[in-house]
């Protein structure tokens, strides 16, 4: 088994965040339009649990930043020491 570098695990990870927020953007609409007596309805996802889940999504991006941050100063240091 192959074990990607940080960097892309780090990368992987706010994508999926990024995918993560968008759904849970496009179901906080969702659970709002149906409260406002549309037809629109988001698979039956309440706006709570929509806006935790949106939650969720930056906490998880945030935490992906920190990987690629760290990832990156740990190339530097490799990089000065070997420099």
């Amino acid at each position: 088994m192959q074990i990607p570098p940080s960097i892309i695990s780090g990368q992987n990870g706010f994508q999926s965040a990024q995918s993560d927020l968008t759904q849970a953007t496009i179901d906080v609409a969702g659970a709002s339009q149906s409260a406002s007596g549309t037809s629109v309805s988001s698979a039956g996802v309440s706006a709570v649990e929509a806006l935790v889940d949106a939650n969720q999504a930056v906490i998880h991006a945030q935490a992906s930043a920190e990987v690629i941050q760290t990832s990156s100063d740990m190339i530097g240091s490799l990089i000065d020491i070997k420099v």
